[in-house]
């Protein structure tokens, strides 16, 4: 009778353990090389605000892990609280997925140094980046310039540097468009949608939306896009 009471309460403790371990399917771990003492907070965006799915508490360990359960893939956030200083630079953005995932980082360069593994989407989101930087840095070339020339009271100039803004506008929206459409079968495409190009012409949103595979179009940002584009159609 004993050994039957303990088999019993062996298999409750296993099955437990198993249940735990299916509710989460998201491990993530890291490094932020510098870091003594501080709070980490891994966020998501919910209903326009910023919702902890985790707090981490770092003390003389540089070294953190998380477990947690993510329904679909989702642009998270991995927030540092110095606890000393109101630094801007204390808010990662990666693109997580189901799996194992990575962040290595330093106290000195929180954002900029930050190497991200482990997410397929976050890798294509880091290709589609690449690209816009150079549209974001001729834009700000070209502000530049503007404000020179309304000093200088030369119109023609100006006049110039707004169509040449205009254009790279244009292309910043065509490349984005191009890589959601040739990326469908990746989460980051809905996302980039909502995030980036969410004022384009109808058609093209609808277009990609049209695009997206299956599995995608079943995800958190398949679905949004799906209800914002239908939602666009029927205010016309």
């Amino acid at each position: 009778m004993k050994k039957a009471i303990i088999a019993f309460v062996t298999l409750l403790i296993l099955s437990s353990c198993d249940k735990n371990e299916s509710t989460t399917n998201l491990h993530l771990t890291g490094t932020i090389k510098g870091l003594k003492k501080g709070t980490l907070y891994i966020q998501k965006v919910k209903d326009n605000k910023l919702l902890a799915l985790d707090t981490i508490i770092m003390n003389g360990d540089s070294k953190f892990e998380s477990n947690l359960n993510i329904a679909s893939p989702e642009m998270l956030y991995l927030f540092l609280d110095r606890g000393v200083t109101n630094s801007l630079d204390n808010n990662i953005s990666f693109f997580a997925e189901p799996g194992n995932i990575n962040i290595e980082t330093n106290l000195d360069s929180y954002i900029v140094g930050a190497k991200i593994t482990g997410s397929k989407n976050h890798d294509k989101y880091e290709e589609y980046k690449k690209i816009t930087i150079r549209f974001r840095d001729t834009n700000l070339d070209i502000i530049a310039a503007k404000f020179k020339a309304a000093k200088n009271n030369n119109q023609k100039a100006l006049d110039s540097l707004n169509a040449i803004q205009d254009n790279n506008i244009k292309r910043k929206y065509l490349f984005a468009t191009n890589f959601a459409i040739n990326n469908k079968d990746y989460e980051v495409s809905p996302y980039i949608a909502l995030s980036d190009i969410y004022d384009i012409n109808i058609k093209y949103l609808d277009t990609i939306q049209k695009s997206m595979t299956p599995k995608v179009a079943k995800s958190l940002y398949g679905k949004q896009l799906t209800e914002y584009v239908a939602k666009i159609k029927k205010a016309k």
